[in-house]
């Protein structure tokens, strides 16, 4: 699939067909999620990746918005390890920039993926860190269920020239 294909028809799916996601797939998508850049090079990103159900479907009890979890075959946790960072504070940017490449992967594989947030609310952090045995120095940025979705992927415009200023702030 063309990149722009795949960024502009990419959606947040919460709607998974049975069926596990392969092995393949899964390397993928972890390729793709550590091509991303990051500050100084460091790649403080950690991932956990879940496939076990009673994971999955314990997840909904800690995350408020992770219901499509008791249906994703796959879920993808993604970490920063802030004892990797070269510039502190910037794990967060790094682990998002892997964030939006794993979910360009799964676009570009016919895969559906979602982003549920985690850091930075403490009782979710905190939550993720004892359910999958994270050490002290790992927060968990976001968990991204994956799955073979139905669900169609259409381009949205979302373009907005007046969102665009050249040069200097041109007010509103």
């Amino acid at each position: 699939m063309d990149i722009f294909e795949a960024i502009h028809t990419r959606r947040s799916v919460r709607s998974f067909e049975p069926g596990p996601v392969s092995g393949d797939h899964v390397q993928a998508l972890l390729e793709a999620a550590m091509a991303a850049p990051s500050a100084g090079n460091a790649q403080p990103w950690e991932f956990v990746v879940v496939t076990d159900r009673a994971l999955l479907d314990a997840v909904p009890g800690i995350h408020p918005y992770a219901a499509m979890c008791r249906q994703a075959p796959l879920a993808i946790l993604v970490c920063g390890d802030t004892g990797r960072e070269k510039y502190p504070g910037f794990w967060v940017q790094d682990c998002a920039a892997a964030v939006q490449n794993l979910l360009l992967a799964a676009r570009g594989l016919g895969l559906g993926a979602v982003w549920t947030g985690i850091h930075p609310i403490a009782e979710r952090e905190a939550a993720f860190r004892a359910l999958f045995g994270l050490p002290g120095s790992v927060v968990p940025l976001a968990l991204v269920p994956v799955g073979h979705t139905a669900q169609p992927q259409a381009r949205k415009d979302r373009f907005d020239a007046t969102r665009v200023h050249r040069n200097r702030w041109e007010g509103r």
